[in-house]
């Protein structure tokens, strides 16, 4: 799986931190913290079959991904028996 592109983190944390203002240091590496925080654990990569990149590095992504189908699978079951069941 590819990582992304540094750029694009870049770009998108300079568009953060330029719509706000901060007047002390520690306000801003607050803020770049929050960021990179948000964007390891908590933000869902398409380029990373929409898992977190914190997820991947950890080696939790197969097991995600696998469950994920197991779910998939469940509700298409479901689902065509549902469908069975009222056009019978």
């Amino acid at each position: 799986m590819a990582e992304p592109a540094p750029v694009f983190v870049y770009r998108t944390l300079k568009n953060k931190i330029l719509l706000n203002h901060y007047y002390l240091p520690g306000d801003l590496e607050n803020q770049i913290t929050e960021f990179v925080e948000h964007y390891n654990n908590l933000r869902y990569h398409d380029s990373l079959d929409n898992i977190t990149p914190a997820d991947v590095y950890f080696g939790c992504g197969q097991e995600i991904l696998n469950l994920r189908e197991r779910i998939r699978a469940k509700t298409t079951q479901k689902r065509r028996l549902q469908h069975q069941i009222n056009a019978a």
